[in-house]
Parts: structure tokens; sequence; C-alpha cells
């Protein structure tokens, strides 16, 4: 494997196809354009910037692979993944389109699971591994595309642990009712946990992706930000979008010019309506058919002055639903052109081939109407390219609602592409809409597209995937490495007074389902004991638990206990419990709590827990994605509620808790512990209760946030086994 090179920061692309396909004719071998948005899309970048391309080139034998090898390489910047036959049938049009495609889009009774065709999509993404394995250097950028490489952030992450992973997904990320159908929801999530920067089109997809990763694996997140082990995650939005002047002065072209000439002396005089589409039980395009024959039957008027130009992209007509669907779509142009065409005049003209560059250019220059109705869609960039080609401010964009393009051009006349009704009067209404509204809805379109082009789109993914970068760069700097260990365990060893403070709950036991079952284990009661020893050392559990259990649990041991956050203490050697404050007023928990209750009784597996101070709602126990929420709205209802009871309401680790206002962690270190003589202070914990100790604590204590996540702390680690560790290390434990 390269691991050091002069070139910093190249542009990795890896993703199923490359941009250059092969072919093997009587002549040789060929190269050409391969189609589809993504190579389109990428390809301009790939010509002004330094960038490597892995990709699968399609079938080659094994004879020439050497020499594709070489001339992809050499010539265009590509390097290929050679796959077996039967390994790509099973993992294209196997996993990829029979399992990911049709449940991504919503259509799970499209959905077929194989276990086969699981392990070729793994071993396919292995092999896509190894090729960017050889070719990595330090600093190079890891751009992934699409749903057929989402196991291979993972294997990518377990050898390259400190690389820039970036994914964007270019189709719909479902629901996660839906989602969760696929039997590997899991090993594909956490894939895609091993990214630092993770795009997809639109919000709804985000919110989609979010949730299945909150609700499937418990991972909360802020602001689109995930932390996972020591690395922040991102999920954000780019939209992308077209080389927006490469299709407005496409018509510069003489070949262009021709096939307008061509398309206008076809179609006489009459008014143009045009779908371009690929061919796939995605796209709608029976629908449209069927919503163009309810428009030639409810207005004659229009008979003989339009004319619906479909095109269609031919794709994976081997495989039996889309040989289905092409017979469907050709019986129902059959059908129309039979009803409603004359000898003059043929109401869908219909063509299953691609179209060059230059027809599409010079179809969108002349169409009035554009049809673009998917029944649901990534983005869609025909829509973009329509508009970037009318420099004459004409036309009108007929758009699905659930293509992802719906969210950015507003100014378009937006359908549902389940009812031919809905897309027939949409079609009066295109058709009769003047040029100055025309002109007025596709200028604002245009300027936005212009403005949020492709390489708009690709400076925002890296300057996001700097940003996600720094996140984990800054987690790195407060974790507690080993030379900030030593450091402190120096400090400790030659203090002459020193003074521990531990949280419980998450710090020095893992959480449990329910809080009688975090017991001190024997483990633990070691470690505090040998921390003890010395006359010189004052530990105190500085804890949210009541008094009576910490008196069960540790009341043996030589420990400073503090309950209810500071509402309760015991010394060191002391038996009994005196109330730190004055007696507060308690009459709001008779308020709150049937309030409580309430919430206990809709989410099941939550309970309320009764202290002296405080109410705690725990929903460990509970689905993550209904607690999620139901503390989210406990949150708002109780800040409402609460607001002239003096109580302060704090949400926890799975926990909303309502206390007294000035009783705290902070409040008491200040009142009760800083007097006391340290030329060493440590402190811990894991929650927001903590961030009020760490605040008060001065600039020479160590203060230790259990779990990456920010904090006032001045240093983080991963897990209670790392305070453990440190707590042990301090009296010479190994």
């Amino acid at each position: 494997m390269a691991t050091q090179s002069s070139k910093r920061n190249r542009i990795v692309i890896v993703s199923n196809r490359l941009p250059v396909s092969v072919k093997k004719t009587a002549k040789g071998l060929s190269y050409h354009p391969s189609a589809g948005g993504l190579a389109t899309g990428l390809r301009s970048m790939q010509e002004t910037s330094d960038t490597l391309w892995v990709g699968w080139p399609g079938p080659v034998a094994k004879d020439d692979r050497e020499e594709v090898k070489h001339t992809l390489q050499k010539e265009y910047g590509c390097l290929p993944v050679f796959l077996s036959d039967q390994l790509a049938e099973k993992y294209y049009e196997g996993y990829s389109n029979r399992s990911i495609w049709p449940l991504f889009h919503s259509m799970p009774m499209y959905a077929k699971y194989s276990a086969s065709e699981w392990e070729a999509y793994k071993r396919a993404n292995t092999l896509f591994r190894d090729a960017v394995l050889s070719a990595y250097n330090d600093g190079d950028l890891l751009w992934i595309h699409d749903y057929h490489l989402m196991m291979l952030p993972r294997y990518l992450r377990e050898h390259l642990p400190h690389a820039a992973l970036s994914f964007f997904l270019h189709i719909p990320f479902p629901h996660h009712e839906i989602y969760r159908l696929l039997p590997q929801h899991r090993e594909i999530l956490e894939s895609l946990l091993s990214l630092d920067l993770i795009g997809v089109h639109t919000h709804d997809y985000a919110h989609a992706l979010l949730g299945s990763i909150r609700r499937l694996l418990g991972h909360d997140n802020t602001l689109g930000q995930l932390i996972v082990g020591d690395r922040a995650v991102q999920v954000d939005v780019f939209p992308m979008g077209i080389d927006f002047h490469k299709y407005a002065d496409g018509l510069d072209d003489p070949s262009a010019q021709k096939e307008v000439e061509s398309i206008r002396s076809s179609i006489v005089s009459r008014r143009i309506v045009f779908s371009v589409q690929r061919l796939d039980y995605t796209k709608g395009i029976p629908e449209s058919l069927e919503a163009v024959k309810v428009f030639y039957e409810k207005h004659r008027e229009w008979h003989e002055k339009i004319v619906y130009l479909l095109v269609v992209v031919p794709s994976r007509e081997n495989v039996e639903r889309y040989a289905s669907l092409k017979r469907q779509i050709d019986e129902l142009v059959g059908s129309i052109n039979s009803e409603f065409g004359t000898l003059g005049w043929t109401p869908v003209r219909y063509i299953y081939r691609s179209l060059s560059f230059t027809q599409l250019v010079a179809l969108y220059s002349v169409a009035d109407v554009a049809m673009v109705t998917p029944l649901r869609d990534g983005m869609n960039l025909i829509a973009k390219e329509y508009l970037a080609v009318r420099r004459d401010n004409r036309g009108v964009l007929i758009l699905s609602e659930l293509a992802g393009a719906a969210k950015e051009l507003m100014e378009s006349i937006t359908v549902n592409p389940n009812s031919p009704e809905e897309i027939e009067r949409a079609l009066v209404r295109a058709l009769a809409m003047d040029e100055r509204e025309q002109e007025q809805r596709v200028s604002m379109m245009r300027t936005r597209l212009e403005q949020n082009d492709l390489s708009q789109w690709i400076r925002r993914s890296f300057q996001r995937l700097e940003d996600a970068l720094k996140a984990t760069a800054d987690l790195s700097v407060k974790l507690l490495d080993h030379s900030v260990r030593d450091r402190l365990i120096h400090q400790y060893r030659t203090g002459n007074t020193r003074l521990i403070v531990l949280d419980y709950d998450g710090t020095l036991v893992p959480f449990a389902d329910e809080p009688k079952l975090a017991k001190t284990d024997s483990e633990l009661r070691s470690i505090l004991q040998s921390l003890t020893q010395s006359d010189r050392t004052t530990v105190v559990i500085l804890s949210g638990r009541d008094r009576h259990t910490l008196e069960e649990w540790l009341g043996d041991l030589r420990l400073g206990l503090v309950a209810e956050h500071g509402g309760w203490a015991r010394d060191a050697g002391e038996t009994e419990w005196r109330r730190v404050l004055a007696p507060p007023n308690v009459q709001w928990m008779k308020d709150i709590l049937p309030f409580l209750r309430l919430y206990v009784e809709r989410i099941p597996g939550s309970f309320v827990e009764e202290k002296a101070f405080s109410l705690v709602w725990h929903y460990r126990k509970a689905d993550h994605e209904s607690g999620s929420v139901a503390a989210k709205e406990l949150l708002d209802s109780l800040s409402q509620f609460s607001m002239n009871l003096g109580v302060q309401i704090l949400p926890g680790n799975k926990t909303v808790e309502i206390r007294n206002v000035g009783i705290s962690k902070g409040v008491y270190y200040a009142e009760a512990l800083s007097h006391i003589p340290s030329d060493f202070i440590l402190a811990a914990g894991d929650d927001w209760t903590d961030e009020d100790l760490f605040s008060v604590l001065p600039e020479t204590a160590f203060s230790i946030k259990v779990g990456m996540r920010v904090s006032k702390a001045r240093y983080n680690v991963r897990s209670y086994r790392d305070v453990r560790s440190l707590l042990e290390q301090l009296e010479g434990g190994t």
C-alpha cells in the first residue's frame, strides 16, 4: 500500500461505475463515456482537479484486464475494479437493485432478499476496498458514492483509521419502519458510522437517516452531528447541482441547432410536452401515460395541437420486472395513439433509446412543457437540465413532489405522481400559462440553479468534510491521552493534599435499565478502598442517587458521600447524614408527580424515581425513539408548567429530572469542598449535572467528562472503564 506522497488532498472518487465504459469489438477495445447522473456530474470535476476515480468498468475478459487497467490509469485517471460476471450479477443486479433500491425508494413490495446476494455485496465491497488501499496516499480525501458501496466505509476504516472518508447517497433514504425491513439494516448503518461525512440530497432524507440511526442504534445527534467513539460523524444536506453553463451554452453548438430544426420540422407548429426517464418502476412512466390519456379524454380541444414526446432510456431489459414494465409502456402508448391519433397526428411520440447531449439540449430548448413525475426520486437532474437550457426563460416544469428536486424548484407546478387527475390539471395549467408568468418562474429557478451548480455542490461537500474532520480533531485534543494521564498520575503522587470528586452512575459503573441494578461491584470497591487508605486523599462520591442507596452500597467505605446532587451529605467516617441546605419547599412535587405518571402510562418501560429534593423520569428501558420524543415533549411541557415553582428541569442520560433551585453539584463544591486545602484535584462525571461542578473547579484541576461529548471539562474519556483504570493507576495499579 502506498503511504507517502508529495501530493496532498488528492480526491479519490469511488463509485460502482467508472465514468468510462469498456467494450470489446471486432476492432479491439473501445472506451466511451458512461451514462448516468453521477458519471456525468463528476466528469467535469475529474477534468479540473487532482483526482483518481475507482470503479467498475463493466465486464472485461481476464485476458484484457492488464491492458484495460493500463489504459484507464494512463489516459483517464481511473483505477478499475474487476468483477466476475457471477459476482457482478449478485452484487449489482442482486442485492443492490433487488434489495436496497426498492426499499430506499419506499417500495418494499418489490424487494427481494437473498443471503448469497448479501455475501456477494460484501465481497464486491472488499474488492473496492483492496483497489482503494492499493492506490491510497496519506492526505487523500476518499469520496464514496451511492448505495452500491455502503459496506465500504467500514472496510476502509479498519485499515485507514485516520483517513478522511466522505459518502454521498444519491437515492432517497426511507422511513425507519421501511428501512428496518432490510435484514442487514444494522450492519449497513454501523458501516456508515465509520465515515466522517454522510451527504444526502434533502432534509427529509437526512431526517430519515438520523431517525434510523437513533432508533436502531441508539445514537442521538446534535444538528446532524453524531459522536461515535472518538470521532464526529456529520450528516448534512447537499442538493446535487448540474454543470449549469454546460447546458446553458449547449445551444451554441451548430449541431444542436440542427437538431432543433429537425425537431420543429417533424412536430410542425404543435406544442411539445416531453418526458425523459430511465426505464424503472420508480420513474412513474405508466402513471404519466395514464395522466396523458385522461388529458386527451377530457380536452379534445387540444387534439392535434400538442405532442407528448416520451423518451425512455433502456435499463436492465433482461430483468423480468423491467421487461414487464417495457411491455406495459408499449401497450399504453399503442392504446393512446390508436384511440386518439389521426393520419396526421400521433398523440404520443415514443423513443426507446438514449439521446446524445446535443439531442437532449435541442429537445429541452423547444419543449413547451417538461413533465418530470417520478413516483420517488433522489433528486432528478432532468428537471434542472431543462431549466438551465432555457435562456429564453420560457417553458413550464411539472414536477413530482416526491422528487428531491421539488425541494429546490418551488416555482415549478408540483404534483402527486400517483394522481392522473392532478397531473392532467397541471398539464392544462401549464399549457395555459402566459409568457410573463413563465418568465417569472423560470428566471427564479435558473438563478437558483446557477448559484448552486455542480461546483458549489462539490465545494460545500468538501468544506463540510473539513468541518467534520476538525470536530474529530477537537475531540482527540481533549481525549485523556497517555501524556496527560502520566502528568496527572505524577501530580497525584507528588501532591501533599488530594481531592477526588466522582459521580457514580455512568462514571464508576455502567448504566442499568433499573437504578437498583447498578450496585457497586468488587472491582470498584477494591479501587475505592485503595484510594482512601492515605490520609492525604479525600474521596467524595457526589451523585444524584438518594442517600439510602449510597449508604447501602458505599456506607462502609471511608468516603465522603453526597446524595441528590448536593442535597444531603455524609462525611467520611461519619454515620449521620445532614441536610446541606435549609429544608426547601417540595410542595411542587405533589403537582408534578401526577403529570410524570401520565408519561409512565404513555411510554412502556419508563418509571418515576422519587427523592427528597427531586423527581426523576427514567426511560432507559423504553423504546429509544418513543422515549426520546416523549422526553423532548416533557421538557417543553415542564418548562411552561413549572415556571413559577422554583425548580430546575435537567435532561440527563435517558432521564428528565426536576429538582429544587439552588441544589447542584457546583453549589455543593463551592460551599463544602472548595475550602479543603488541595494541591491536586480530580473530578469526573458523565451527565449534565456534572457540568455545574466542572464550571466552578479551579483551572489547575483535572476535570474529566465520561463520554465523547462537548463539555466544560478539560478532558474526555470514552467510558467508565477508563475512569476505573485511571483511579487504579493512581495508587500504582496496572
